[in-house]
């Protein structure tokens, strides 16, 4: 199951505290001081990492605390660093503060990283404070505590072509169809309860991501069905299929009702390239199959059962993906 979403407490490592100590030297009965600085706290980072492609492992772990530095000791010898805790996410992963809603990065390539809680200062040791008039102090600093704050983690799909869809129009088996992915299939609404991605290829080279995403429904922008949730993983994708029941008695009013819910949720997703693709043509007669300009869109009718039609709407996703290349 993708695990799109979730809320998590990191904590940056305390730096060690410093030390107090003076030599003891062979005839120097009063040795200068000699205490090292403490370590530095480890860092908590997350890093997208190719591979992974939900949030799964922060669903059953909520805190992450990075290791604390080690105190300094005498001998002017500094405590050793904490080490830092890397999160690996999926790329397109989103990192805010929960607090402030703010932004802190927004990972969408393998391999991007950002340090979100550094680790505290370690402390100076009592050596660090000897002056002319002090030569012999007999204080030092205490390390300093590493930041801590609420993340909130969105995964984001990166997909090439999304899927977009009243509940129960066909997309799951669609997918099934054109790639090697298998989503649940069921006769009945709402069967996809999240996104599902797919490679499809088309001739020896051309292969694309295709996402599945759960039904849309009138009110998806405000939330409604949880909308909201699915709506923000086509903000990525580079074409959309608007997939249309060719059965339903409301063919237009369906389109317009997709087509509203895109316009309505905004980021552009009313303005990206786009396919109506009108399923379940088997169902007709060749001469009685439903056609439709829709908004003069490229229409293409086809049948996700029986594949008919499927070759050329993904020979022409191949060809608008080539041109968006250019």
């Amino acid at each position: 199951m993708l695990i799109d979403y979730a809320k998590i407490e990191v904590r940056g490592g305390d730096g060690g505290n410093g030390c107090v100590s003076f030599r003891r030297e062979k005839f120097v009965p009063r040795g200068g001081p000699n205490g090292g600085d403490g370590g530095h706290g480890g860092s908590v980072v997350f890093q997208a990492a190719r591979g992974l492609s939900s949030l799964l492992d922060f669903r059953y772990r909520k805190h992450y605390k990075a290791q604390k530095g080690r105190n300094g000791i005498g001998a002017n010898k500094r405590g050793r660093d904490g080490e830092d805790i890397v999160l690996l996410v999926p790329p397109g992963t989103i990192i805010k503060d929960f607090e402030t809603g703010d932004v802190l990065a927004d990972l969408e390539e393998d391999g991007a990283r950002i340090v979100v809680a550094k680790g505290g200062r370690g402390g100076r040791g009592n050596a660090r404070f000897a002056t002319a008039v002090e030569q012999a102090p007999r204080h030092c600093e205490g390390g300093r505590p590493g930041a801590e704050l609420m993340i909130e983690l969105e995964l984001k799909l990166l997909a090439d072509v999304g899927l977009v869809g009243l509940p129960s129009a066909g997309k799951s088996t669609l997918l099934s169809r054109v790639s090697a992915a298998r989503p649940k299939i069921g006769d009945f609404p709402f069967t996809t309860l999240s996104p599902v991605l797919g490679i499809v290829g088309h001739g020896s080279v051309d292969s694309f991501v295709m996402a599945d995403l759960p039904g849309l429904i009138e009110g998806a922008h405000a939330g409604k069905g949880l909308g909201h949730r699915f709506l923000r993983h086509i903000e990525r994708t580079r074409v959309l299929v608007i997939l249309l029941d060719s059965s339903s008695e409301t063919l237009e009013e369906d389109y317009r009702t997709l087509l509203g819910e895109l316009e309505s949720y905004g980021e552009g997703l009313s303005e990206k390239p786009r396919i109506v693709a009108l399923n379940k043509i088997d169902l007709f007669p060749d001469e009685a199959a439903p056609t439709g300009s829709f908004g003069g869109e490229d229409v293409h009718q086809v049948s996700a059962m029986s594949g008919k039609g499927l070759d050329g709407l993904t020979h022409a996703l191949v060809k608008i993906l080539a041109e968006l290349e250019d």
